[in-house]
């Protein structure tokens, strides 16, 4: 027997026939849509132009920055932006390509005519993106900005894939006044009092406000708001890049950013500040045991807190912390793990020590980096994979060639500076047990 539902449904159905037309929006019968194929998300192809002649910095590029080349730094940072689909390295220079692939990156390399002091980033931009067909959005990151974010290149793309702009860049809202110095030939000069001399060719100098005039000086919050570029990413539409050949081309939008982190490196002076400003701006990240094979450690300042008592004979005393013997201790007996104590010292504390924790030394040393580099080649360590720990300006050269340098709390700013991590715990007060906790776990902290 016909339930009442199935009369129903038969009702609707030969109602449907008779006129189709006449049924109520939510009886009428429609064949079922195919279902549409999934959007293609964009590809979107971030170039990172790397040339090795630079002058201001010799070798820029490779310059370490909390412990990571530049060039490294922008890699890893792309690495990290969710709509990156391709990263490629642009250079003319073998080290850098090194770099470049040992981070994560492809590497394009550029040819001569593009590469002199001369050459634009758009030209490098435009030569690597005809090695990447069907690319959407393509990306101009420049390593010369160690503090761009993963997010702001998001920032960026997305202005581009889903805000309808066709270029994008980063910058930082300033409220600063600008002024510049205009020279100019006008037939007036001044002479020394200031007073002009009719018919002079003498060039003069004026100083104009840029985004302000001199005579009215409106507060901050009476003003417009402001924007520096920032220099740091910038986001374009392929094809109209391809185009226009140029990174600013019909609608752009301004991705903001933190003032703070707006850093160019162009001089060593720049290059000095990043490394004091790494500490602060950097999100630090610790490595554990499968990033090492090796860890080698200073010893003043870092196994001592820098201090030496001097008797009456000159004998030198230094004091040590037990808790990083306990942390050395846990690390030598990690077998497959290799130890070495490294100092410029010729201080016999320095071989007693070592004696008592049954650790390799090498001391008395000039060049430590030229022993470290020959230390792994005879223990067969890559140096990527080595733990440096040192605190002072002699230890920056063991800083650049290992993968891992670590600063103890109270180091150097410089040191600190060009660090990949910090320890929270100052030299001779357990910052040693604190490494061997990153690496071997956390119970080493109680």
């Amino acid at each position: 027997m016909p339930t009442e539902a199935t009369e129903a449904t038969e009702a609707v159905e030969a109602f449907a026939a008779a006129d189709p037309a006449g049924l109520p929006p939510t009886a009428r019968s429609v064949q079922p849509a195919a279902p549409a194929a999934p959007a293609r998300s964009p590809r979107v192809l971030a170039v990172i132009p790397a040339r090795g002649g630079s002058k201001g910095v010799p070798a820029k590029n490779l310059e370490a920055v909390g412990g990571v080349p530049l060039v490294a730094r922008a890699v890893r940072a792309c690495l990290g932006a969710r709509r990156v689909t391709d990263i490629a390295v642009s250079t003319d220079d073998e080290r850098i390509a090194t770099a470049a692939r040992e981070a994560g990156a492809d590497v394009v390399l550029r040819p001569a005519e593009i590469a002199g002091d001369t050459a634009t980033s758009e030209a490098a931009v435009l030569h690597a993106l005809d090695a990447y067909q069907g690319t959407d959005v393509v990306l101009l990151v420049q390593c010369t900005s160690p503090f761009l974010t993963s997010e702001e290149i998001d920032g960026v793309t997305a202005a581009v894939t889903d805000g309808g702009a066709d270029t994008a860049l980063t910058v930082a809202p300033t409220h600063g006044f600008v002024w510049r110095e205009e020279h100019r030939t006008d037939g007036i000069g001044t002479d020394k009092s200031g007073t002009d001399k009719a018919g002079s060719d003498k060039v003069r100098t004026e100083t104009v406000g840029v985004n302000h005039d001199k005579a009215f000086r409106p507060r901050r919050q009476d003003r417009p708001q402001d924007y520096l570029e920032t220099g740091a990413a910038y986001a374009m539409d392929a094809a109209g890049f391809r185009t226009a050949r140029h990174r600013f081309f019909g609608e752009t939008a301004l991705v903001r950013t933190d003032p703070a982190r707006a850093l160019e490196i162009d001089d060593p002076h720049d290059l000095a500040r990043a490394r004091a400003l790494a500490p602060l701006l950097d999100v630090r990240t610790l490595p554990g045991r499968d990033d090492i094979d090796a860890v080698v450690l200073d010893f003043d300042g870092t196994q001592t807190d820098d201090r030496v008592l001097i008797d009456s004979d000159g004998h030198e005393i230094v004091a040590v912390h037990r808790g990083d013997g306990l942390g050395i201790a846990a690390l030598r007996d990690t077998t497959d793990l290799k130890l070495l104590i490294l100092s410029t010292e010729q201080n016999p504390v320095v071989a007693a020590r070592a004696r008592k924790l049954r650790v390799p030394v090498l001391h008395g040393i000039d060049r430590k980096d030229l022993a470290l580099k020959q230390w792994c080649e005879e223990q067969g360590v890559a140096p990527e994979r080595v733990l440096y720990v040192g605190n002072d300006v002699n230890d920056l050269p063991c800083f650049g060639l290992v993968g891992w340098p670590v600063a103890v709390a109270q180091a150097h700013d410089a040191v600190r500076g060009a660090a990949r991590a910090v320890t929270t715990t100052p030299g001779g007060e357990g910052a040693i047990r604190e490494i061997a906790a990153w690496l071997l776990g956390p119970t080493l902290n109680k």
